[in-house]
Protein backbone atom coordinates (compact mmCIF):
# COMPACT_ATOMS: atom_id res chain seq x y z
CA UNK A 1 0.00 0.00 0.00
CA UNK A 2 0.85 3.72 -0.77
CA UNK A 3 2.00 5.85 2.52
CA UNK A 4 -0.83 8.49 0.47
CA UNK A 5 -3.29 5.93 1.24
CA UNK A 6 -2.41 4.77 5.01
CA UNK A 7 -2.59 8.21 6.05
CA UNK A 8 -6.03 8.64 5.35
CA UNK A 9 -7.31 5.43 7.76
CA UNK A 10 -7.75 6.27 11.23
CA UNK A 11 -5.70 4.52 13.99
CA UNK A 12 -8.38 1.72 14.19
CA UNK A 13 -8.25 0.89 10.57
CA UNK A 14 -4.52 0.93 10.76
CA UNK A 15 -4.32 -1.77 14.14
CA UNK A 16 -6.69 -3.96 11.92
CA UNK A 17 -4.74 -4.06 8.45
CA UNK A 18 -1.49 -4.02 10.63
CA UNK A 19 -2.92 -7.37 12.16
CA UNK A 20 -3.72 -9.08 8.62
CA UNK A 21 -0.34 -7.87 7.17
CA UNK A 22 1.04 -9.97 10.32
CA UNK A 23 -0.89 -12.83 9.78
CA UNK A 24 0.41 -13.21 6.15
CA UNK A 25 3.84 -13.19 7.31
CA UNK A 26 3.23 -15.36 9.53
CA UNK A 27 1.76 -17.73 7.15
CA UNK A 28 4.10 -17.00 4.30
CA UNK A 29 6.75 -18.16 6.82
CA UNK A 30 4.91 -21.73 7.65
CA UNK A 31 4.26 -22.31 3.54
CA UNK A 32 8.50 -20.80 3.42
CA UNK A 33 9.35 -23.63 5.82
CA UNK A 34 7.02 -26.46 3.89
CA UNK A 35 8.16 -25.06 0.83
CA UNK A 36 5.17 -24.44 -0.55
CA UNK A 37 6.11 -20.99 -2.11
CA UNK A 38 7.84 -20.05 -5.34
CA UNK A 39 8.11 -16.35 -5.35
CA UNK A 40 9.57 -14.85 -1.93
CA UNK A 41 9.13 -11.10 -3.02
CA UNK A 42 5.77 -10.69 -1.51
CA UNK A 43 7.17 -11.37 2.54
CA UNK A 44 9.28 -8.12 1.70
CA UNK A 45 6.53 -6.20 0.67
CA UNK A 46 4.38 -7.05 3.48
CA UNK A 47 7.19 -6.56 5.92
CA UNK A 48 7.52 -2.72 4.46
CA UNK A 49 4.19 -2.09 4.57
CA UNK A 50 3.95 -3.41 8.31
CA UNK A 51 6.66 -0.73 9.35
CA UNK A 52 4.98 1.94 7.03
CA UNK A 53 1.37 1.26 9.50
CA UNK A 54 3.51 0.88 12.49
CA UNK A 55 5.46 4.45 11.46
CA UNK A 56 1.83 6.30 10.81
CA UNK A 57 0.39 4.92 14.03
CA UNK A 58 2.98 6.14 16.06
CA UNK A 59 3.00 9.32 14.09
CA UNK A 60 -0.90 9.80 14.89
CA UNK A 61 -0.03 8.68 18.81
CA UNK A 62 2.28 11.96 19.10
CA UNK A 63 -0.10 14.48 17.42
CA UNK A 64 -2.93 13.61 19.92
Amino acid sequence: MKTKELREKNIEELKKLLAEKEESIRKFRFDLATKQVKGVRQIRVDKKDVARILTLINEKNKQA
